[in-house]
């Protein structure tokens, strides 16, 4: 294919599929083939809506090498492997797409695929044993899953998945087919054990969430869901599921400036402004997977790589009571330290950033997080990624990707 055809080919599906929901923010990347010995891919840390032909990097199937100052994504070995191993693929989704990172988290292979979804991607789908991303380790994983299968995907341990296609147009079938597949899966687990059928995943967190549930939940208060946002020495603050009114409250007084109503939450959006200079945004996810994990009453551990680097390494709980806001907003800041979300118990999950940017996407990655625990408490078989793995991915994300993905 020619170069420039293939670069603003990449351009265009990134753009699509951030639309789609397959890819968001910067993560994932895409890669085109342009000849037996080359393809060109995505750089690594830039937004895919403002991407140009000159960007789009040309690497060497053989070495990953290439020229010029624009690095490209580093998991540009997987791609590589892809085209070296399968001659017939032309293109190359890397994803982190939602019931994918689910299941890729829980340890075992797809074996049973439903007929229609195996005319678009295979019969099976394996799982790729875990590395860190960028690794040898991980490139490693990729090439025997690819060797074992003739699947067009494979399920990336803690991280996500590897999409294949002839073309674009098949890759980005199988992408959106892999996320039924993998649904399906979760759904036929729940019906095992339950014999009962789940219309959604998120009756099957319900599900969770009851069965899952912590004692403590009857003594618990609830909680007004709220988002809110700095603006100088106050906040505004507003109802998750209201009707978008907004209050303003001084940040140092409490008191309110504007609006008519003083959610219960506030208080507790004002003792996170006050001790952390470096939040500006605050999301409040009560989705039914955040809930049914913060029913637990327990400290959370990554299951997926984006987790571990957005949120924290581990994401602790903290009970907020609106009748004793002083004490127990003190305990939610305190198991916020060093993160970027807490558990409520009982009451979903709070989410802080610096950006409004960066606040969705936490609030984003809490959810699949949330939603990938549901889905290890239903198979029994996740394990958290090693705890030395994710101090360096959080590491590295705060003092190098976050900064890129922000300019």
């Amino acid at each position: 294919m020619d170069i420039l055809e293939a670069k603003e080919l990449v351009i265009r599906a990134g753009k699509e599929l951030l639309k789609a929901g397959i890819i968001v923010r910067t993560w994932g990347n895409i890669s085109c083939r342009i000849s037996d010995t080359q393809f060109v891919i995505t750089p690594s840390g830039l937004a895919y809506e403002d991407l140009t032909p000159d960007q789009i990097v040309i690497v060497n199937i053989a070495d990953c090498s290439y020229d010029g100052d624009i690095k490209p994504s580093s998991e540009k070995g997987i791609h590589a492997e892809a085209y070296r191993l399968r001659p017939e693929v032309n293109f190359v989704i890397h994803t982190h797409q939602m019931q994918a990172s689910v299941i890729g988290a829980l340890g075992f292979d797809i074996n049973y695929v439903a007929e229609k979804s195996a005319k678009i991607v295979g019969n099976d789908v394996p799982l790729a044993s875990y590395g860190l991303p960028g690794t040898g380790k991980l490139r490693a994983g990729v090439v025997a899953a690819i060797q074992r299968t003739d699947s067009k995907a494979v399920l990336m341990a803690h991280h996500g998945a590897l999409c294949m296609g002839k073309d674009y147009d098949e890759a980005h079938k199988v992408a959106e087919e892999l996320e039924v597949i993998c649904e399906d899966c979760l759904k036929r687990k729940y019906n095992d054990i339950t014999g009962k059928v789940a219309e959604t995943v998120s009756e099957i967190a319900d599900y969770i969430g009851d069965v899952m549930a912590s004692a403590k939940l009857n003594s618990i208060a609830k909680v007004d869901p709220c988002n809110s946002e700095r603006d100088g020495s106050v906040f505004n603050i507003t109802a998750v599921n209201g009707n978008g009114e907004i209050s303003r409250i001084d940040i140092k007084t409490g008191d309110l400036v504007a609006g008519d109503s003083y959610p219960n939450s506030a208080e507790l959006h004002r003792a996170i402004y006050k001790k952390r200079a470096d939040v500006n945004y605050i999301t409040h996810n009560t989705s039914p997977e955040v809930m049914a994990i913060s029913n637990k009453c327990k400290v959370m551990k990554p299951l997926l790589d984006d987790f571990a680097q957005l949120v924290g390494v581990t994401v602790k709980h903290a009970c907020y009571n609106p009748n004793n806001t002083l004490k127990s907003a003190k305990k939610v800041v305190k198991a916020l330290k060093g993160r970027n979300g807490v558990l409520l118990d009982g009451n979903g999950a709070l989410c802080v950033a610096g950006s409004e940017y960066d606040a969705t996407a936490i609030d984003m990655v809490m959810e699949k997080g949330c939603k990938t625990q549901v889905g290890a408490d239903l198979f029994g078989t996740a394990k958290p990624i090693n705890p030395i793995e994710t101090r360096l991915m959080r590491f590295i994300y705060l003092k190098k990707y976050s900064k890129k993905a922000a300019k």
